[in-house]
C-alpha cells in the first residue's frame, strides 16, 4: 500500500506503529513547523536562506508542496553558517525542535546534508539508514540543511576533488557499520570540502557542498551565482518563504524545462507533466507524526 495515491493531492507514505497510514498532507502540516520556526530564527538575525531542490520546484508548479514530496530542502550561503548555528543554539525554541549537525555532533553523517532541524515528538527512519545508521540521538521528521559554497569554473579541477569524497565513502560507510571510530575520516572529508570551498569562494558557481557525493558524476546542481543570489520571497503553503533570485531558470538547469507545470489551452487545466507513475515518497521507511519514536 506504500506511496498509494489517495487524491491527486495526497500521497500514502507508510503505516504509523498503531497501523494507521500517514499520508504526504499530515506530514507537510509537521514540515511547515519546522520551516516556519527557521524563517522565524533567519529573519530575527538577518541569515539568508532558500528553499531549494524539489522544495523550489514546488514554489513553480504549486505555489507550495509538491503533493507526493515528502521533505523540504533549504540552503545557507556557508559565509552565514556560524551565524545559522549561534542563531539556533540562541532562538530555536527548544521545547519543540532540535537540530543535528557535525558542528554540534561529532556522530553526525557528514556525507547527507550538513544539517537536520527536527521536530520533537515524532519519529522517522529514512531509507538510507539501512546502509548507514544515523548515531546521533532523537530521529525526528525534519528539514534538510545544507551550506551552499563557491564551485570551481574549471571542471576537471571540480571532479578530481570530488573524487577525493567519493573514494571514502565505502570506507565510512562500512566503519559505520561496524561501529568503528570514524572521526579521523570524517574529519578528513569535511576538511576537504571546507578547503574547496576556501578555494573557489569568489567563484560565479555555486552549490552545495562536495561532502555530499550523491548525484551523478558530471551531473552536480551547479547554479550560476548571479541566479542564486539574491534569495527572494515566494508563495509557499500560504506563507512566503525565499528561494532562488531567478527560480525559473535555477529549475530549468536543474531539471529540464519538462519539469515545469504548464496551462493547457485545450482542457483549461494546468498540466504537471510529471508521470504518474513515478510520483512515489522515497525517503521513509517507518514514521509516527503523533506521538513517541518507537523502535527503528
Amino acid at each position: 500500500m506504500g506511496n498509494k495515491v489517495i487524491t491527486d493531492e495526497d500521497y500514502i507514505i507508510c503505516k504509523d506503529p498503531y497501523g494507521n497510514y500517514v499520508t504526504t498532507r499530515q506530514l507537510h502540516d509537521k514540515l511547515l513547523l519546522i520551516m516556519d520556526e527557521i524563517h522565524r530564527v533567519c529573519v530575527k538575525n538577518n541569515i539568508p536562506y532558500a528553499l531549494i531542490a524539489g522544495s523550489a520546484l514546488g514554489i513553480y508548479n504549486y505555489e507550495g508542496f509538491i503533493p507526493w514530496d515528502d521533505d523540504i530542502d533549504m540552503c545557507v550561503p556557508e559565509e552565514y553558517w556560524d551565524k545559522f548555528l549561534n542563531a539556533l543554539d540562541k532562538d530555536l525554541d527548544s521545547s519543540k525542535f532540535y537540530y543535528h549537525s557535525y558542528d554540534n555532533d561529532k556522530r553526525y553523517n557528514v556525507l547527507i546534508p550538513n544539517m537536520k532541524v527536527r521536530l520533537k515528538n515524532t519519529f522517522c527512519l529514512e531509507k538510507n539508514e539501512y546502509f548507514m545508521p544515523y548515531r546521533t540521538e532523537g530521529s525526528g521528521v525534519f528539514v534538510d540543511v545544507v551550506k551552499y559554497t563557491g564551485v570551481s569554473t574549471d571542471i576537471v579541477e571540480d571532479q578530481s576533488y570530488r573524487d577525493l569524497i567519493r573514494k571514502e565513502v565505502l570506507p565510512l560507510c562500512a566503519m559505520n557499520l561496524l561501529h568503528m571510530d570514524d572521526s579521523k575520516l570524517k574529519d578528513k572529508v569535511t576538511k576537504i570540502s571546507e578547503d574547496y570551498a576556501k578555494n573557489n569562494v569568489n567563484s560565479p558557481l555555486v552549490s552545495q557542498p562536495i561532502s555530499i557525493p550523491w548525484d551523478k558524476k558530471g551531473k552536480e546542481p551547479i547554479f550560476k551565482r548571479e541566479d542564486v543570489y539574491p534569495f527572494k520571497l515566494y508563495n509557499f503553503e500560504g506563507r512566503k518563504f525565499y528561494s532562488y533570485n531567478n527560480l525559473e531558470k535555477v529549475l530549468i538547469d536543474n531539471y529540464g524545462i519538462n519539469a515545469l507545470r504548464y496551462y493547457d489551452e485545450n482542457s483549461h487545466k494546468w498540466i504537471d507533466p510529471f508521470p504518474q507513475k513515478k510520483r512515489s515518497c522515497k525517503h521513509y521507511l517507518k514514521i509516527n507524526l503523533n506521538g513517541p519514536e518507537f523502535k527503528k
